[in-house]
């Protein structure tokens, strides 16, 4: 290619590449980013309905995850779940890597539109027309979070990140975290986890926050070795890698139980808004997202996770409404249909011993 062709295709490159970050108001890396979240939250959604369609079968067959059994380790149909997730998780990690985790992380309610979707169609499990509803504003809140977050922090090494993991603040965030965790493991899982739906996803959205900040140091180490900078030389890449394997097998052995317990068109919201607001708390106090944007930007990001809250509540309120009539309704509709049938039955039974008292009254007079 002849040098002058080469400059023009070049400045050609920068211009359009330009012309994306001015028109679309987020940095390049930005916009990696969100492509890379919007792909992993595709295949994580899928992956919720493949392993919940793998417990199913796992559990006809031998012990249920949710108490305690781990047959579903014998399931194909489970693994390749595991295996979609996996991919979205990369795609997730990547995406880690470029931008900063207010941006990333809410854009995993995309994954509760395709779970709650495909629950419908694969499971059989209900979603009402306010379901629907709540899906759109998830979108909408996502929307508002990709064009008001903030430009992702200059990082040159692993260790600058981890002078700000061991911050007095973010300290003191983790150890509250683990405290909660292991109080909810040792305590509340053996009485409740049955039960309480809490309990479970509490412990996922715990252990969660925490691998993500992990899972962001880990992604920046290998970026900038990638790009040149060898950070696999420095203990802390490794430290980092440690806490987002223990991390995430805790969250997998415990997102498990959840799915095997309980709905997942329940499961998938709760989970999301759980994760998504401690991600973001431990974000806003590691990485100090908030201190690159004026009042104004906070409060919109902040309006764009309220309104996915909405969605997810909605999508969680509705979930076992058909056709505009709630469980209990039907349950209320069903017990007064029976008394009334029974009242009937009363009445029936009455007049004919009415009518046979008369009947006998007249025989006996004849």
């Amino acid at each position: 290619v002849p040098p002058a062709a080469a400059g023009f295709s070049e400045m050609r490159g920068e211009r359009l590449g330009s012309w994306v970050v001015s028109y679309t108001g987020m940095s390049a890396d930005n916009i990696k980013g969100l492509l890379l979240a919007v792909s992993s939250s595709l295949f994580i959604g899928a992956s919720f309905i493949v392993k919940k369609k793998g417990l199913k079968k796992a559990g006809a067959s031998g012990v249920r995850a949710g108490v305690g059994g781990y047959s579903y380790l014998l399931e194909p149909l489970w693994w390749i779940g595991l295996i979609t997730m996996v991919v979205g998780e990369i795609a997730n990690f990547a995406a880690y890597a470029f931008a900063p985790a207010i941006l990333v992380t809410p854009l995993g309610a995309l994954s509760i539109i395709i779970s709650a979707v495909l629950a419908r169609i694969i499971l059989r499990e209900k979603l009402h027309i306010f379901g629907v509803l709540g899906c759109v504003l998830c979108v909408v809140g996502s929307t508002t979070i990709v064009l008001h977050a903030p430009a992702e922090r200059e990082i040159e090494s692993v260790a600058e990140v981890w002078d700000l993991a061991t911050e007095p603040g973010f300290l003191l965030y983790a150890a509250i975290v683990l405290t909660a965790a292991f109080v909810l493991i040792f305590h509340f899982v053996p009485q409740y986890g049955q039960t309480h739906i809490m309990v479970y996803i509490g412990i996922c959205s715990l252990f969660g926050s925490l691998s993500v900040m992990s899972v962001k140091a880990l992604g920046i180490a290998l970026k900038l070795t990638f790009s040149g900078m060898n950070q696999l030389v420095y203990p802390q890449t490794w430290f980092f890698t440690l806490v987002v394997i223990a991390c995430i097998v805790t969250q997998m052995n415990y997102l498990n139980k959840a799915l095997d317990t309980f709905n997942t068109a329940v499961v998938s919201p709760i989970y999301y808004t759980m994760f998504t607001s401690l991600t973001i708390l431990a974000s806003v106090i590691m990485f100090k997202d908030w201190d690159r944007q004026n009042p104004t930007q906070i409060v919109t990001e902040m309006c764009g996770f309220v309104t996915i809250l909405s969605g997810t509540f909605l999508l969680h309120k509705t979930k076992d409404m058909v056709d505009g009539m709630t469980v209990s309704n039907r349950i209320y509709l069903s017990e007064f249909l029976n008394t009334r049938m029974r009242m009937r039955m009363n009445l029936k039974e009455f007049l004919s011993g009415l009518l046979l008292i008369g009947f006998l009254s007249g025989h006996r007079g004849a």
